[in-house]
């Protein structure tokens, strides 16, 4: 994954805790335990045929997705297991009786209101009484942008979306970036597609407005109206804003100006340099990434009647912090956006929707203690060795490109060579001090944890950029590059393989499962369509020749190409320009990172494990990485809002460019797998 500047993107990578309570074939068994790959494979597929179905088939059969969850598979096994590591740390906690302000204290009383459903009740939506207050307070345009304003440090992202970050061509300066948001639903996209799927969910977020109004206290006619009228100024704003792929041009979404600039020519409704004043942002300067957007948000402001903007940032406060609120609103939260959006069936136990929102607000503290009792010194230094393993073939593989020009070359070595890694958990943990958690209620401590984040952020604007900063906590199964720092960082839980430890996994699987999709996937991301344009020191700059530009530019269509014409749903096929940079992440993972395994001693001897090589077991433990099935309703809103493909496609579309792979299992043409020479994908 690669980390983006804005807020909205950043909290994408949040850890998102989302298993199930069930058991898994993943679980130790007290005796010998199952081969981790050849235990999942469905013998009756053909690998050529469909090498995803083939991995990982005979799990995915015996294990369909429990009701509570929008998709299963390795990432929630993972998580599964972090749950019950990090319930136990919350209620040890909450056993304490801890000092005021004590990280014990913030988890033990987070965790015992939150897990306090009565209290929520008893509260309903009391604790957004104040900011409800100064919303229908609201007379004119300057006081609903006033309370648009308040909500952002609330996370609320009324109207735009903010964000201070590194300037992506000044990587040593924090600046104020400002971008496209504001919209209900997953991406803009969900308001005009024509599929039918994407029909029934915008008709079920109309009359999700509808029964969120009426829980505000609004009669039945003035609710429809209310939504009604919210949705046709959402699809307004959707419409000026960029589709999902073209916010992957870091160039056209890189605008700076001074705030009276943007104000006098895109918002003279919006003065922003008191506006940001109020953050006590004395910004000189402003990144905008979407300009036409807030051109477009200007007019839209200036004829949409009061009450309407206001219903506006009504619903949306509402919704933000409905999960945190009674359970009317919490069910009516989930019931759009966890069963029409995503086809769960029913919502996770209370006590797991708790661990998510405090791992959102507690994250570092909680890594802090995770990575004390669960992640060992033997476990970082393997990974350490690894990173370095896969740095030296991706370095060997640039020497011997064949399409790349000689300069070119050696900045690209440069970039490599300066490649930050960050493996495990950070070496200096945030400090939380500020941050005051109580018992007065869930929502309130949500907000609480809001607000100190949006000052956290806000704190950084005029300082010395920390590069030592993580955007994961230890406790993700997850990781990413950052453009800005040129750092990969890589949290403890993502070399998890559930039911085994570390030392029990052989090199194959782990050169697969780690070196490939995710040390290999990171640093690639350097190099993508996106990261390339980043160089060694994190800024925004152009280090190639026209004509290696040209040449990777050409090599990149051929995996657009690849990728759309991959339909996964009926109507739907995924988008191979919004996806090439997660694309292209992959094949170069598996690339360098099977570059990387041909030099250990096990796949030097050739021994066979459970009946397949060492070359069979690299590939199915990259598979193993990917092991996942997902409800059609989640499927869409990814085709639609996610640059990553679907788990399947990531599998079978890079593999199918691999010669090594075709060898491995014996791919012939005419098999689905099998791609003619001169459709292949030739990149890194």
């Amino acid at each position: 994954m690669i980390a983006t500047s804005h807020r909205l993107r950043r909290r994408l990578l949040a850890f998102a805790l989302a298993a199930a309570a069930t058991g898994c074939a993943f679980a130790a068994a007290p005796a010998a335990k199952p081969d981790v790959v050849a235990s999942h494979i469905d013998t009756s597929v053909n690998p050529g045929d469909d090498f995803f179905d083939y991995a990982n088939g005979a799990w995915l059969k015996s294990h369909p997705i429990p009701p509570e969850e929008a998709s299963w598979g390795i990432g929630q096994v993972v998580q599964d297991e972090l749950y019950a590591k990090l319930r136990t740390i919350s209620e040890n906690a909450a056993k304490q009786n801890a000092s005021q302000g004590s990280d014990e204290q913030k988890v033990g009383d987070f965790w015992s209101i939150g897990m306090d459903e009565a209290l929520a009740n008893r509260l309903g939506i009391s604790p957004l009484k104040d900011e409800l207050a100064r919303i229908d307070a609201a007379r004119d345009l300057n006081g609903v942008l006033d309370e648009a304003f308040a909500l952002q440090p609330l996370g609320v992202d009324a109207f735009f979306d903010f964000a201070v970050a590194q300037d992506e061509k000044a990587s040593d300066v924090m600046a104020v970036h400002l971008a496209q948001g504001g919209l209900g639903l997953p991406d803009r996209d969900y308001y005009f597609n024509t599929e039918k799927g994407v029909v029934k969910a915008r008709t079920a977020y109309v009359e999700h407005l509808h029964r969120m109004f009426r829980l505000l206290g609004a009669d039945d006619a003035s609710a429809k109206a209310s939504a009604s009228q919210v949705m046709a100024f959402e699809t307004a704003l959707a419409k000026v804003s960029r589709p999902l792929a073209d916010l992957r041009d870091p160039l056209k979404n890189y605008n700076k100006m001074a705030p009276d600039q943007l104000s006098a020519k895109y918002t003279p409704a919006i003065a922003w340099n008191t506006r940001l004043g109020t953050w006590k942002l004395n910004a000189t300067s402003v990144i905008v990434g979407q300009p036409e957007f807030f051109s477009g948000l200007q007019a839209l402001l200036a004829r949409t009647p009061l009450p309407v903007l206001r219903d506006y940032l009504r619903v949306h406060l509402a919704d933000a912090y409905a999960a945190y609120l009674s359970d009317d609103f919490n069910n009516e939260h989930f019931d759009f956006y966890g069963h029409v959006l995503s086809g769960q069936s029913q919502q996770k136990p209370r006590w797991k929707r708790v661990l998510r929102a405090e791992n959102d607000a507690l994250g570092m503290i909680l890594g802090r203690i995770y990575v004390k009792d669960y992640f060992s010194e033997a476990s970082k230094q393997r990974y350490n060795a690894m990173v370095e393993a896969v740095r030296t073939a991706y370095s060997e593989r640039i020497d011997r490109l064949d399409w790349m020009s000689p300069a070119t070359k050696a900045k690209a070595q440069a970039k490599l060579a300066a490649v930050t890694k960050k493996v495990g958990y950070p070496d200096k943990w945030k400090d939380y001090s500020a941050l005051t958690i109580g018992r007065a209620s869930y929502a309130q401590n949500m907000m609480n944890a809001q607000h100190w984040a949006f000052n956290d952020m806000v704190s950084k604007f005029g300082k010395p950029v920390d590069r030592t900063e993580w955007e994961m906590t230890p406790q993700t199964y997850n990781a990413y590059y950052n453009p800005s720092n040129n750092e990969i960082v890589l949290p403890a839980a993502q070399f998890m393989i559930p039911g085994y430890n570390d030392n029990e996994i052989d090199d194959a699987v782990v050169y697969g499962y780690v070196a490939a999709s995710t040390i290999g996937h990171e640093i690639t991301h350097g190099f993508d369509d996106q990261g390339r344009q980043f160089d060694a020191k994190g800024n925004l700059t152009d280090w190639w020749t026209k004509q290696d530009a040209a040449k990777f530019q050409q090599r990149a269509n051929v995996m657009v190409k690849q990728f759309n014409a991959y339909e996964p749903l009926p109507g739907l096929h995924i988008n191979g320009e919004a996806s090439l940079g997660e694309n292209i992440a992959d094949f170069g993972g598996l690339m360098i990172g099977l570059d990387a395994f041909k030099k250990t001693e096990q796949y030097k001897k050739g021994e066979k494990i459970a009946g397949y090589t060492p070359l069979q077991r690299f590939f199915l433990g990259y598979a193993l990485g990917w092991l996942s099935q997902q409800r059609e309703e989640l499927l869409r809103n990814a085709l639609l809002s996610d640059v990553h493909a679907p788990a399947k496609w990531r599998v079978n579309g890079p593999l199918s460019n691999i010669p090594d792979f075709y060898d491995a299992f014996g791919v012939k043409p005419g098999q689905p797998m099998w791609r003619p020479e001169n459709q292949r994908v030739k990149i890194w």
